[in-house]
């Protein structure tokens, strides 16, 4: 089923907004999100993209609107409290504890969506094992989950970030730039993994993103914003080609069409070698 028939709407965001002093970050946004569904936010510098993504997660009040997860209203709860709701993150530095090994590091996550992380009554190292392995192993990483965090290659702590995430089994996974500092080819399997989990879960994921190439390749549908207005909304292809992202995106000669030109090249090349 592809999403635009799903009827389960996950995130309803309706007249969002955020100011500082006088200046609105945000500006009055709405969009919904539904499960089973990767949906892009993409937009210049200083769009409003992190205002949004930190008002979703609780780490900025919303100065007006409403953000709905299943119906309960977050706007007014605490990140932890959202966090127990279903929503989890990833951050565009990868945030792991380098001292850990692998599978301690989804442990300590495990721990605290139990609310034991402070608790003294057994070793952590004994906690949900078993579970953080087979979170490991959906991501690739089970076989290096006793090496420390701190000898893996950038794309792979990316992948113990996204295991991590998944430990309060969420409805909905905000991921703030996923791929910022990667290679094409480890950007490319790791969102193709984030995909298979979309679809596997049926979770939704809501990811800002400035490598169009990634936009186009994964993502179902987008939402521009442009000076905290969200100026367009659809399909990738509904997206390359309409008049306002055009003008706001490129003062350069590179053009949506080249860039999912590229998109598919690399596409074409990672599933050669998977």
């Amino acid at each position: 089923m592809s999403p635009a028939s799903h009827s389960d709407v996950l995130l309803q965001v309706r007249d969002l907004g955020k100011s500082f002093g006088g200046v609105k970050a945000v500006d009055g946004i709405s969009f919904d999100l539904h499960a089973g569904e990767l949906l892009a936010f993409i937009g210049p510098n200083g769009a409003g993209k992190s205002t949004t993504f930190n008002m979703v997660n609780g780490q900025l009040k919303a100065s007006q609107g409403s953000i709905r997860l299943g119906g309960v209203e977050l706007t007014g709860k605490a990140p932890r409290d959202i966090w127990r709701l279903g929503v989890g993150r990833t951050f565009q530095i990868a945030e792991t504890f380098a001292s850990l090994t692998v599978v301690e590091n989804v442990q300590m996550a495990l721990l605290s969506h139990a609310d034991k992380l402070f608790s003294m009554w057994r070793r952590a190292a004994d906690f949900e094992r078993d579970k953080a392995l087979a979170l490991l192993d959906q991501v690739g990483m089970k076989a290096q989950a006793d090496r420390p965090c701190s000898e893996l290659a950038y794309g792979d702590v990316k992948r113990v970030e996204l295991a991590i995430a998944m430990a309060n089994d969420p409805k909905l996974l905000l991921m703030d730039e996923p791929t910022a500092g990667m290679a094409p080819k480890e950007r490319n399997e790791l969102m193709a993994l984030t995909k298979q989990l979309v679809i596997d879960r049926n979770m939704a994921v809501l990811f800002t993103e400035h490598s169009m190439d990634v936009v186009f390749a994964y993502a179902d549908r987008s939402i521009v914003l442009a000076r905290g207005r969200l100026i367009a909304e659809g399909k990738p292809a509904e997206i390359r080609d309409h008049p306002k992202v055009q003008e706001v995106y490129f003062g350069s000669g590179k053009t949506f069409e080249k860039i999912a030109k590229e998109a598919a090249e690399v596409n074409a090349a990672v599933g050669a070698h998977a």
